[in-house]
């Protein structure tokens, strides 16, 4: 039963003032205020990957930095220990705070309407400059440039190129000079643009506006007293930050400020704690821990607070793949569809549990991310979808998979990947499926053998025995699946204790009944026993399913890395 007396978990909430103004469970984190002071540079960028709580920290640096505002909503909080920073820094400056997120349009036109609808309507926001007596004429309308509406009301931003390239350093020298003080910069997912644009085919236009954008904004901006920026890549300054001599990054394996993003396993036991859910550790540990974020480990924010508030609700719920849907996970895709014979050895060494030692690139531009197998890696590293283990040489890193989510979107992925490249053969497929209706276990066990050889195993290592059967049980599912006369049913898919896969062939009245085990000693002969002896035991060729089957086939199937072995009964 929920305990509404306990605080709610903040599911998709990305503003500081609301959580800390409307009871809800935060992580605290605004000691990133005192170590960013104490190391910044003039320009500051934080990579990491989705889902880090890069937006939330950033709406945190807003309402520290900017002037007015409640600051009561820090009461209790760790910056506050910092009482000589807090009265030089607390509410001192004006804040110009974007985020790029949302300009991601399907061509550079949207995409530019976009980013000006950004400017504009944080321009909006200092709706005090307009009648500023400070400001000169000229400047007041220089101003109205950033904010142009109709007579509606409604907000048009057709700026021109001049003036939307030199937007963020015309808003900042607008709000010193009415403020008397140095604008605090702020820039959230400031690669997103850049991303869409290399996806869409405008990414030369896109890099042009960005670039004079930064250059404008970032290096020759006088009334700019601090600048952050996050993002998912480095984005090499020979594409992006031309000149820009101030930049200090904070990326994932720079021990600074490395415990900001994602939460430590103090504090998720802390949170487990707070709801009652101590026993739900392991778990949790297992499937969103992993990550090393410099010289620390740490867990994946979004991942645990919506499995916790899930829990919440009930309690025996099994762990959920959530960061799956924070993007298109492509990045797998391309990397197996460029795999060599070297490159899918690797694949299988990361799914197995091993490590595999590549050298990384941080500074990429999207146009060079799949220019090569090692750029992918690299984006593979710096986007979360692998980590480091150990210490760094020269460069090269020991990359794993982090946890088990993350290793179940490798496995669906690699699944999806090998199903359709068989699928390209349809003559041999169509020759594999015809094998099954004819108790061929030769040719089923020779085709099977085949694909395995030619796309990727799961190796002997320390994975459970369940997540390889669950590895190929999911691939031949896909396989059998290609005749779309046949009914494929799975029990892992229903729960409804059938075998792993029957297959009814209503128009001849015929069943098949498989099941498959993955043999650890290689003993393929012994495992396909124990997958027919299974068969009979538990009676699935009685099910109610096959009711009116007037010939039901049995199949037992072992596999053992890139041998399979299947043993066909009538």
């Amino acid at each position: 039963m929920y305990d509404f007396e306990k605080k709610m978990l903040p599911i998709g909430i990305e503003s500081f003032t609301e959580i800390c103004t409307d009871d809800f469970y935060y992580v605290d984190k605004t000691a990133l205020i005192r170590d960013l002071l104490r190391r910044r540079g003039k320009v500051n960028l934080f990579t990491r990957p989705r889902r880090f709580g890069k937006t939330l920290n950033m709406s945190m640096l807003r309402y520290f930095f900017e002037m007015g505002g409640d600051k009561t909503i820090f009461d209790g909080l760790d910056i506050l220990k910092e009482t000589s920073l807090c009265e030089k820094y607390m509410g001192k400056f004006p804040v110009v705070s974007i985020s790029l997120k949302s300009a991601n349009g399907s061509d550079y036109t949207m995409a530019r309407s976009l980013m000006c609808s950004i400017i504009g309507n944080e321009a909006i926001r200092f709706y005090e400059l307009a009648t500023s007596d400070r400001l000169t004429d000229v400047e007041k309308m220089i101003y109205k440039q950033l904010t142009a509406v109709d007579t509606t009301g409604k907000s048009m931003y057709a700026m021109s190129d001049a003036v939307l390239m030199g937007s963020l350093k015309t808003l900042s020298g607008l709000l010193e000079k009415h403020y008397g003080k140095k604008v605090v910069l702020l820039i959230d997912e400031y690669d997103v643009p850049l991303a869409k644009a290399n996806e869409q085919g405008y990414y030369s236009q896109m890099i042009t506006l960005i670039r004079n954008m930064f250059e404008q904004g970032l290096k020759t901006n006088e009334s700019v007293q601090l600048a952050v920026l996050t993002g998912c890549l480095r984005v090499s300054k020979e594409s992006i930050f031309t000149g820009l001599n101030n930049l200090k990054v904070f990326s994932i394996t720079d021990p600074e400020c490395d415990v900001y993003f994602g939460f430590t396993d103090k504090e998720v036991r802390e949170m487990l704690e707070y709801y009652g859910l101590e026993d739900k550790y392991d778990l949790i540990r297992e499937w969103y821990d992993g990550y090393r974020f410099g010289s620390s480990d740490v867990y994946c924010p979004w991942d645990v607070i919506s499995y916790v508030d899930k829990l919440l609700v009930k309690r025996d719920l099994p762990p959920q793949d959530y960061w799956i849907n924070t993007s298109s996970n492509d990045v797998i895709r391309r990397l197996l569809e460029g795999a060599s014979t070297e490159t899918r050895d690797e694949i299988e060494r990361l799914i197995a549990g091993e490590s595999i030692q590549k050298r990384i690139h941080e500074e990429l531009t999207y146009k060079e991310i799949y220019e090569n197998t090692e750029n992918v890696w690299s984006l593979l590293f710096v986007t979360g979808y692998l980590t480091q283990r150990g210490e760094a040489e020269e460069k090269m890193r020991n990359l794993v998979i982090p946890n088990r989510e993350i290793h179940n979107i490798f496995m669906t992925q690699i699944r999806s990947w090998m199903q359709s490249k068989v699928r390209e053969d349809r003559e041999r497929l169509n020759a594999f499926c015809e094998a099954f209706r004819n108790a061929d276990g030769e040719t089923v066990q020779t085709i099977f053998t085949e694909y395995l050889d030619e796309t990727v195993s799961i190796r002997d290592t320390a994975v459970r025995t369940g997540l390889k059967e669950n590895f190929y049980h999911g691939f031949l599912l896909g396989l059998l699946r290609f005749r779309e006369d046949w009914k494929v049913a799975s029990n892992r898919e229903s729960g409804t204790g059938y075998a792993d896969i029957v297959i009814e062939i209503f128009r001849e009245k015929t069943a098949i009944v498989i099941e498959m085990k993955y043999v650890e000693n290689g003993d393929l002969e012994a495992g396909c026993r124990v997958a027919m002896e299974q068969i009979r035991r538990e009676g699935y060729d009685r099910q109610p399913s096959l009711n009116g089957m007037s010939r039901i086939i049995k199949c037992g199937m072992a596999c053992h890395v890139k041998d399979c072995k299947a043993v066909f009964e009538e």
